[in-house]
């Protein structure tokens, strides 16, 4: 029977340890390696420069009580897919930076309220919070699913690169003013984001080097693969953010 519950408990560790390795990709900076972690959804993970900044971080979707302490929490918006005490709770240390909307701070308290076109360097890094909002698609008449002025994407600054994270909206007309975007995550599934024709939209908006699509759930990436594929100004990659 020991033996039996010593072989179960190293199958559940190597089934945990599985479900824990994660996607990444690593980009060149002029200031060192930036690596990105997909984790999935609307969740990423970075290191740059011994740094460690957590984007969203949800319990549904890694155990973080195992994942790399945060030097930076960024939080883009108060729905329960990007912001969950559990997770943050999780990943603090002494020093750690929790950067959050004003309406986030209501529900965890943070240590940084940033708001739409304000700038902030937490731990070395810059970080520029910008519009995320639906234009089009409402719970009902008259209410967006996310309302202009309450959520933000983030570009953040590594050495000459930049990276965007639009959070959950619509192709908005502030995206035209996004310049030099190395790498974005743009949203793409309804009702509550982007369709594929708005990704594509939006990545001819301000042409990113590269693009993931994140917080795609079921739907299809074939689609904007299609839509992209005749223009050379962007690279679109596919990783597992459901």
């Amino acid at each position: 029977m020991k033996n039996i519950l010593t072989l179960l408990a190293l199958f559940l560790f190597a089934v945990s340890a599985q479900a824990q390795q994660f996607e990444k990709d690593i980009f060149a900076t002029s200031e060192g390696d930036l690596e990105i972690t997909f984790i999935a959804h609307g969740t990423l993970m970075m290191h740059f420069n011994g740094k460690v900044i957590h984007i969203d971080p949800v319990s549904w979707y890694a155990d973080y009580e195992t994942m790399p302490e945060a030097d930076i929490v960024l939080i883009t918006h108060e729905h329960g897919d990007h912001l969950d005490a559990k997770a943050i709770d999780a990943v603090k240390k002494e020093g750690t930076l929790v950067v959050l909307t004003k309406k986030c701070n209501e529900k965890y308290t943070g240590t940084n309220v940033i708001s739409n076109g304000e700038s902030g360097i937490f731990a070395g890094i810059k970080v520029d919070a910008v519009p995320a909002y639906n234009i089009k698609h409402e719970r009902e008449a008259g209410q967006p699913f996310h309302p202009k002025g309450v959520g933000n994407g983030y570009v953040l600054h590594f050495g000459d690169k930049k990276v965007y994270v639009a959070g959950d909206t619509e192709n908005i007309p502030e995206m035209a003013a996004l310049k030099d975007i190395d790498v974005a995550f743009l949203p793409m599934n309804l009702p509550y984001t982007m369709t594929p024709k708005m990704v594509a939209d939006a990545t001819k908006m301000f042409q990113p080097k590269v693009l993931y699509p994140y917080h795609f759930g079921e739907t299809n990436t074939d689609e904007l693969v299609a839509l992209l594929k005749n223009q050379n100004k962007t690279e679109l990659r596919i990783r597992n953010l459901k």
